[in-house]
């Protein structure tokens, strides 16, 4: 299945601190667009695994005909 990730929000605190806000803006920039996961669980642990944060709070449509990607801007198959 193909998601397309519109919003994520993820859990910037640890025990070393914060982290600057260039850095949490870039980290939240890789988690939006389309992902190829084969569900829902798929998604987070690749969004998760990738950006090596925790996800506090995630939206995305799921994109299930092929034609509807197609006609997004910007994405092609």
């Amino acid at each position: 299945m193909r998601f397309d990730v519109t919003e994520i929000e993820f859990d910037f605190s640890d025990s070393m601190g914060t982290i600057p806000e260039y850095e949490a803006k870039a980290i939240t920039a890789i988690g939006k667009g389309i992902w190829d996961a084969s569900d829902e669980d798929d998604l987070i642990e690749q969004i998760t695994e990738l950006s090596g944060w925790c996800i506090k709070s995630i939206d995305y449509k799921s994109i299930e005909d092929s034609n509807t990607l197609n006609n997004m801007n910007g994405a092609t198959l």
